[in-house]
């Protein structure tokens, strides 16, 4: 009786936040026919500009900073054919597919009902999701993607997961930043009898787990033989096939519209995000700097730069918590957004759709740490958008209080991790099997 009533309640919860998107669309066309200020992105008017120029047999790239996969642009041929607001439809869908993959990955790790249902709440009530689709931003077909990787990777459906992977790194390249934590967790051999993947089960008495090797494992003598046993572990026949087949998708994607629309499709869909400059402000510690010296152009060495930073931090936490991946996928995201040379609140979707994967693993209480958290990092975001709004609407001069209320927001993230980093639980998601478990003790005899 009471799983019936929790069924039941799930699929209430999925209901109710299908009918808020519906009547948000709804809404969005009515403010746009009737008030100044407009409740559609202005990035979907991009995607539908794009999208009219190839139902008109032109090319994507017509339409001036459109920088997406052409892939995109097909997506939104309705648009023009049959009903404007069909893109804010597919990508509302995508908002609910999100969710209902949240409830799938937690369910496969055996965390309770009840848990999976508030941990889905948290993603499909969330005012920065729900908006984010309804207005017109394409990010919920990525986050749905991810995690479906996610999914088959963790039913060990290898060439299922390298073909959305490369597809979806060519459709938006940020996923990229995933490729290691994938590779490492395919790399060990987790495959029970029936060679399926041993999910790590949750539980309400788990502890925070050790980092350390497990104890059957000869401990190296020298950094090289520890590098050398890392990498030899990676040479597997799954993590061969994964990145071959990715990579194949990703480069017949990127070739045939190559040989669509050449360089323009080259230049704009993925060069252009490597070597970014927006003199525009935005979240980005960067953005001052930027407009200082925007005129005089940057050079490609000072442009891949300002990667480095984020090159360091991502390989921390991958050495650090990659072998419980939802968790590291969260934090290599926020760090990825956090240190980026142009932040918009669109990207904290990015992390959002990961968030309640690694919420039956803390021990933070919302009340009092959680709440302090929330209220750290929106504080310090409606402080920069204070200054924003006073540079933007009121024409001052207050650029170097908006980059300081930059750092300030950089540090409310460092902030924010590093609470979720003390307060979680700690757990491989996939479990050694005792096949390998023998192997190592054979070997150490």
């Amino acid at each position: 009786m009471a799983a019936t009533t929790t069924t039941t309640l799930r699929w209430r919860v999925m209901a109710a936040s299908a009918a808020l998107r519906v009547a948000l669309v709804a809404y969005g066309e009515w403010q746009d026919a009737h008030l100044e200020v407009r409740y559609t992105d202005v990035d979907y008017l991009v995607f539908s500009d794009a999208a009219a120029s190839v139902a008109a047999g032109g090319s994507p790239f017509a339409r001036a900073t459109y920088r997406y996969s052409p892939l995109l642009a097909f997506l939104l041929l309705p648009n023009s054919l049959l009903q404007p607001a069909w893109g804010k439809i597919i990508f509302s869908a995508a908002d609910l597919l999100v969710g209902f993959f949240i409830d799938t990955i937690l369910r496969l790790r055996g965390v309770p009902e009840k848990t999976r249902i508030w941990s889905v709440v948290a993603w499909l009530f969330n005012p920065f999701t729900f908006t984010i689709g309804t207005r017109g931003n394409c990010e919920p077909i990525v986050c749905a993607a991810v995690l479906w990787v996610l999914i088959c990777l963790m039913k060990g459906r290898v060439l299922q997961a390298a073909f959305w992977y490369g597809l979806i790194v060519h459709f938006r390249i940020y996923p990229i930043i995933y490729a290691v934590p994938f590779v490492i967790v395919l790399g060990k051999d987790y495959a029970g009898p029936d060679g399926r993947p041993i999910l790590t089960q949750w539980s309400s008495k788990q502890q925070l787990q050790s980092d350390r090797t497990d104890e059957n494992v000869e401990e190296p003598t020298s950094f090289l033989a520890t590098l050398w046993i890392f990498l030899s572990g990676l040479i597997t026949r799954n993590t061969i096939l994964f990145g071959l087949f990715s990579g194949s998708m990703f480069f017949a994607w990127t070739g045939v519209f190559f040989y669509l629309y050449g360089w323009d499709f080259l230049n704009e869909a993925l060069l252009y995000h490597l070597t970014r400059t927006d003199p525009r402000h935005n979240f980005s510690i960067y953005f001052y700097h930027i407009y200082l010296h925007h005129q005089q152009g940057f050079s490609s060495i000072q442009k891949l730069a300002s990667f480095l930073p984020q090159l360091i931090v991502q390989l921390a936490l991958i050495v650090r918590f990659s072998r419980d991946l939802p968790f590291c996928l969260f934090l290599q995201t926020v760090a990825f957004v956090a240190f980026n040379k142009v932040m918009t609140a669109q990207y904290f979707v990015w992390f959002f759709c990961l968030l309640p994967l690694i919420l039956p693993w803390t021990s933070m209480k919302l009340r009092w740490k959680g709440l302090v958290c929330m209220l750290v990092w929106m504080v310090s975001q409606l402080h920069w958008l204070m200054w924003a709004y006073l540079l933007e609407f009121k024409g001052r001069n207050v650029f170097v209080q908006l980059w300081v209320a930059g750092l300030v927001f950089l540090a409310a993230n460092t902030f924010v991790m590093i609470m979720v980093i003390r307060h979680h639980k700690y757990t491989q998601l996939l479990s050694v099997s005792a096949n390998s478990r023998s192997k190592v003790a054979s070997k150490k005899e």
